[in-house]
């Protein structure tokens, strides 16, 4: 890949220096923040915060109209208009961080390929198996970091 050299000479200090896990669970947390930075600053976070208040009343309105079927249909319309409005909006900033995410998500598969489980729990779970490996790991502190970066900056 031609990114390769850029990527190991930008994260090689941190692969070279911690184990697998925290190397890939360090890499999440950059990738993470940068996505968050991305997405607060290339969207318009009044606007979508309003659009998430008005979704609120409506889903709200449409419990209470569950037995007008008219009424209903018609809050329903209103609801889809703002999902569409809400989708506008995160496409911008979607459209910025996709691409470096997919060569990074690209790279930290080569790079980490080969390297087993780095969670094992033990036991077989269908459709999960025995552990996880690195897109696991990986997966599931961009979520705990997802959450806790939103909060710190105030993202909606």
């Amino acid at each position: 890949m031609v990114f390769d050299n850029f990527f190991n000479w930008m994260f090689g200090p941190i692969i070279n220096n911690l184990s697998t896990f925290w190397s890939i669970v360090s890499l999440s947390f950059l990738i993470t923040l940068f996505i968050t930075i991305a997405y607060k600053f290339l969207s318009n976070q009044l606007e979508i915060k309003r659009l998430k208040d008005e979704s609120k009343e409506l889903r709200k309105e449409m419990k209470s109209a569950k037995n007008d079927q008219e009424k209903l249909l018609q809050i329903q319309k209103q609801s889809m208009q703002k999902s569409m409005e809400m989708f506008r909006h995160n496409m911008r900033p979607m459209l910025f961080y996709m691409i470096p995410l997919l060569l990074l998500l690209g790279w930290m598969s080569k790079t980490f390929k080969g390297t087993g489980e780095l969670i094992s729990w033990g036991f077989h779970i269908p459709l999960l198996g025995t552990g996880f490996g690195w897109l696991g790991v990986y997966i599931l502190s961009a979520i705990l970091f997802n959450m806790i970066i939103r909060k710190i900056f105030r993202v909606h």
